[in-house]
């Protein structure tokens, strides 16, 4: 076993923390992290009760950030003088406590920088995730709800707040379509690398004669639109209808008009939200999303016009990124970035990171090689 390389290690650690701290900018963070605590520490902060959370949040989420580059900076510091202790005093023991440190500390810093690799517009937001099953009958109706439960999971492990907004059952089994919200520092950042087409390979448990079964379901994920974008939707250009809530729950479904859909007459994009008791909530809710879609659609307009002026630029997202083959063997593979695992049902209780992070870097880079071509 070739020795562990002590000097080269510690190098490349610190070589990456200063990359990440001038990509943070540190100084900035400071800076930002005194205006928020300045606007928290005002005594009529939670007269708005919205602007408030937003605000804590915020100061949370950069505090967090300057806590971990100044742990990673003394962990390097800290293993630095292990190592020369346990050199010293040819303590293997030491050593290889020192080693596996090293090794952690460099996952903790490939974590760290992807951070700075989530630099788009609405990264930084809270996103808003619609997952509707496709092809594939009964099976994409439950592959559907198994990715609906999937990235609820991945969310409770990161300790982000997932609110399911609206879930439209299938007959038999399975969702036909489900929005849920994530409020996290850079959930849009986050997700928005799984938007696309997911394929499911799978015996069919809804099949008596055990044939395999191909099924899709489509994931669609947009920012959380906030005040400030100017989303305006004129009332003439929508249409609302209300209609009881279906599915399981408590006294009241199934009873009372406060499920609501919106239908956006120009574009015919169709908002449904059932998740609050009253359809006033509802309507807001809808509301939001629909703006959120809007605002993406926007944003996808005017990127089409930006490209167009820039040439043919690859780069562009296929229908179907990810795979999850159940038989003849176990395995889920992302066809962008080539990441994949045997650890399906892993993948399935929200182990997701690891593909999350691929496709982050693989965005990255995709933006990188279209940026250099429209300059060429």
């Amino acid at each position: 076993m070739a020795e562990f390389d002590f000097a080269q290690a510690i190098n490349d650690a610190r070589a990456k923390y200063e990359e990440i701290a001038l990509a943070l900018d540190t100084d900035r963070l400071r800076k930002e992290e005194h205006e928020l605590e300045v606007e928290a520490a005002a005594p009529g902060l939670w007269d708005d009760v919205e602007n408030a959370q937003k605000v804590t949040s915020k100061l949370s989420a950069v505090q967090s950030q300057l806590k971990h580059l100044q742990s990673a900076h003394n962990r390097i510091d800290d293993v630095e003088t292990l190592v020369e202790l346990g050199c010293e005093e040819d303590d293997e023991e030491t050593l290889a406590e020192a080693q596996a440190e090293v090794e952690r500390l460099q996952q903790d810093l490939d974590d760290m920088e992807i951070q700075t690799l989530m630099d788009g517009e609405y990264d930084e937001r809270a996103a808003v995730v619609t997952i509707r099953s496709g092809a594939g009958g009964v099976d994409a109706a439950d592959f559907a709800q198994m990715l609906l439960r999937m990235y609820v999971r991945w969310a409770e492990r990161n300790g982000y707040k997932a609110k399911v907004m609206d879930t439209s059952y299938a007959e038999e089994a399975g969702i036909k379509s489900a929005t849920f919200q994530i409020n996290a520092p850079y959930a849009y950042g986050r997700l928005s690398v799984e938007g696309g087409t997911h394929r499911l390979v799978r015996i069919s448990p809804f099949d008596n004669q055990d044939r395999r079964q191909t099924s899709f379901a489509a994931v669609e994920v947009v920012p959380l639109v906030e005040a400030t974008d100017h989303i305006e939707v004129p009332e003439s250009e929508i249409r609302v209808d209300t209609y009881c809530a279906s599915g399981p729950g408590g006294q009241g479904v199934n009873t009372t008009y406060s499920a609501v859909r919106i239908t956006h007459i120009p574009t015919g994009i169709v908002v449904t939200m059932q998740d609050e008791r009253s359809q006033i909530q509802n309507r807001a809710a809808a509301m939001a999303v629909l703006q959120s879609r809007l605002l993406v659609l926007r944003h996808e307009e005017e990127a089409k016009k930006k490209k167009e002026l820039a040439g043919d630029i690859k780069a562009s997202w296929g229908d179907q990124m990810r795979s999850y083959v159940l038989h003849p063997y176990q395995m889920v593979k992302d066809l962008r970035t080539g990441h994949e695992t045997s650890q399906t049902q892993a993948v399935f209780d929200g182990d997701i990171d690891d593909f999350i992070q691929a496709g982050i870097r693989w965005r990255h880079e995709q933006r990188r090689e279209a940026a250099a071509e429209a300059d060429e």
